[in-house]
């Protein structure tokens, strides 16, 4: 588990930049809000279980981009039918993820640390990969700069758990800098071939 004195300089680190960020963001987020709710219309946030610190479950909140299209049996259809290009340029420039400062003010979130990922890996993952939830998740992360949706899970659960190990103040910052080039670029959004990531099967995606 990462050091107290650590942990407290990246908790204040987080509220220094994610409260100001929010402020700033406010109107454009206002906007994007607007254009959800006339394009994808009710509800204009995703939200979604996800495990934090400790595999402890929270909200987490992001713009809505899909539809709830469904087919005849009721079943919600492929994402690649329900994400409209405007939910696709969202995810394009990050905007569908402004929603998530939220969670940092509320500290179920930090800007940099491990995505947070689907409830139901958590029984999934090995011992060591299952060190990602010794630290809050991330809107950002180590493996976010270094392939994002491009990695394969195994290379992303090291890169989760690298940053476990060498957590630090300069770090983050040097993954925040980082970020923002890679959004500029809107590099690593999707995988070849898919709308998403492809879906975490345990150890048979990490052997």
């Amino acid at each position: 588990m990462p050091e107290k004195g650590c942990s407290s300089s990246k908790r204040l680190l987080d509220l220094i930049l994610a409260i100001p960020a929010a402020l700033v963001i406010a109107f454009p987020a206002l906007v994007v809000a607007i254009l959800v709710r006339i394009k994808l219309g009710s509800p204009v946030l995703f939200r979604q279980s996800r495990p934090g610190r400790g595999g402890a479950l929270f909200t987490m909140l992001k713009f809505r981009t899909m539809t709830d299209a469904r087919g005849p049996d009721g079943q919600l259809l492929p994402d690649s039918e329900r994400l409209t290009s405007f939910g696709a340029w969202l995810r394009s420039t990050s905007l569908d993820e402004l929603p998530e400062l939220i969670n940092v003010i509320r500290g179920e979130m930090s800007l940099v640390g491990p995505r947070p990922l689907l409830v139901e890996y958590l029984a999934l993952y090995t011992p060591e990969q299952a060190r990602r939830h010794e630290v809050r998740p991330g809107i950002t992360g180590w493996a976010q700069i270094n392939g994002r949706n491009t990695l394969d899970w195994e290379s992303r659960l090291q890169l989760d758990t690298w940053y476990v190990d060498h957590q630090s103040l300069w770090l983050d910052i040097r993954i925040l800098a980082a970020t923002v080039g890679k959004v500029l670029k809107r590099e690593g959004i999707t995988q070849e071939g898919s709308v998403t990531m492809s879906r975490f099967r345990g150890s048979q995606d990490t052997m």
